[in-house]
């Protein structure tokens, strides 16, 4: 089999406008993914410097990696032994910024930013993960359709590549509008009551808890969502699906499995997998059979579960962990990403999925006449580090560390903390932080007030993505105050996490 995708007469752009969803993806089935993903290995080991010197620091003989099985064995990359050892331009497809033109960033854990360039070509693989959500779910090819961005825009990467994709799609021929409000609700409120009457359909592309303070405060200034038949796209977060039926509620969705497709994406790899009507609707007949959902994750949580293209990006498993490789201006190979999740052959989850007694579309809610994609799946529980995602923003402990190292506030607490997330009844999340008091120093009122307006401070001050994603009126935390040894935060003798998910 061929282990290229492109074209013979190299015009990409041109090859991706005119050729139709379902011949793309047969062009991508043709190839063989294992021959695909070693023929990117040789071509960083010929175009790009610092994947050599990697190499050549691990004692590794490029000439040797000549099967699968041989790649298998190379060694993981990662930020700290790859991305952050090595100058930006030599890791780039020919050792040099030249081949992009735009970038993205991503925060750290100490607020120094991470660059991802990229090129408008690279984009093309991950407007395909779009058009299958905007073909597939929201038949958006035969409806005319608004796309609302509500991803922040500037340089982080949701806002302007999920708009850069949508343009794509708009290029290709979709009756498709995309207005870029970014995440400032009144602009988005103008949009929608302006342009959404003057189409079939509209699409809130955000991080899950904005879109449903979008959704909320909208429906309080009086916009009737159900009107303009909105869709969602998701990205960054792990929801339940009692959630997701609460949003269809707010929209007045009654196909839960077509009116929403959540997105897994990272700055560093772009969109690596999408929800599809099949993905969402295995999901949900996993929320309402927990045991059979613990059986096949090992958990009993539910995470994210999307189909991905294996030419596109190509996923291995790392001791519970994913590892990804694909071609970006800063190409992957084995690159870890420190997710918590595993993949899953299309056959071997039907053969889950019969083995418990589903035996057709049907069973799981779907349409008998729907078509599913033969497509690998992989599942995310999220971030396998100390990492909290919150709006879409990976908010860190060293942040919070910075905001209770103040004089004042080491006079009451031990540094002691615990950061996560928690939900309200009505649904609505918001980052909660449990702060350990110091012996004989029992909670005052006036202290949480304080605790929580230095850690805001310098979350703002460190971690970029915080500043940008979340809403001013959602970055303050909640802070709970709680005596020395709190055996439910912090129990003596038991390793502290100072996260919790």
């Amino acid at each position: 089999m061929s282990n290229t995708l492109t074209p013979p007469n190299g015009d990409i752009f041109h090859h991706f406008v005119s050729t139709p969803l379902d011949a793309l993806l047969a062009e991508h089935a043709s190839v063989n993914p294992e021959d695909k993903v070693l023929a990117l290995f040789h071509l960083c080991v010929a175009e790009v410097p610092a994947y050599r010197r990697f190499l050549e620091a691990r004692g590794i003989s490029p000439a040797e990696m000549t099967s699968y099985p041989a790649f298998r064995e190379l060694p993981l990359m990662h930020k700290a032994n790859y991305m952050q050892a090595y100058a930006l331009p030599e890791r780039c497809l020919g050792g040099t910024l030249r081949g992009s033109d735009r970038v993205a960033v991503s925060s750290g854990s100490t607020g120094q930013p991470t660059f991802w360039p990229r090129s408008a070509l690279h984009e093309l693989d991950i407007a395909l993960r779009f058009e299958q959500v905007f073909s597939d779910s929201f038949r958006a090819h035969e409806r005319s359709t608004l796309a609302v961005v509500c991803f922040a825009l500037g340089n982080w990467v949701g806002g302007l590549y999920t708009t850069s994709c949508c343009w794509h799609l708009a290029r290709k021929g979709y009756p498709l509008m995309v207005a870029t409000p970014g995440n400032n609700k009144a602009e988005i409120f103008r949009v929608v009551r302006e342009l959404a009457p003057h189409f079939e359909q509209t699409v809130l592309l955000g991080y899950p808890p904005f879109i449903k303070d979008v959704i909320d405060a909208g429906a309080a200034e009086g916009i009737n969502w159900a009107s303009y038949s909105p869709k969602m796209v998701f990205a960054g977060e792990v929801f339940s699906e009692e959630w997701r039926s609460l949003m269809g509620q707010r929209i007045g969705s009654v196909s839960p499995c077509q009116d929403s497709a959540s997105l897994y994406g990272t700055a560093d790899g772009g969109v690596l997998g999408n929800e599809t009507p099949l993905s969402i609707a295995i999901r949900r007949w996993l929320a309402d059979h927990p045991e059979a959902a613990r059986s096949l994750f090992g958990e009993s949580r539910l995470p994210t579960l999307v189909q991905y293209d294996p030419a596109s990006r190509f996923f291995e498993m790392h001791e519970g962990t994913l590892v990804v490789s694909g071609e970006n201006s800063v190409p992957l190979v084995r690159y870890h990403i420190a997710d918590k999740g595993g993949v899953l052959r299309y056959d071997e989850l039907w053969d889950f999925l019969r083995e418990h007694g589903v035996q057709s579309l049907s069973e799981l809610g779907l349409n008998k006449d729907f078509e599913p994609r033969n497509l690998p799946f992989v599942y995310v529980f999220g971030r396998a580090d100390f990492t909290v995602s919150y709006y879409g923003a990976n908010i860190y402990p060293e942040n919070v560390t910075v905001g209770l190292e103040q004089p004042e506030i080491m006079a009451w607490a031990t540094g002691k903390f615990v950061l996560e997330t928690q939900e309200t009844k009505d649904g609505d999340i918001y980052l909660h932080i449990a702060v350990e008091l110091l012996p004989g120093i029992e909670p005052e009122a006036m202290m949480a007030p304080v605790i929580a307006g230095s850690i805001r401070a310098q979350l703002l001050r460190l971690n970029s993505e915080f500043a940008h994603y979340t809403p001013a009126e959602q970055q303050l935390p909640r802070i709970t105050l709680r005596t020395f040894a709190d055996p439910e935060y912090f129990p003596v003798g038991v390793k502290h996490r100072y996260t919790r998910k």
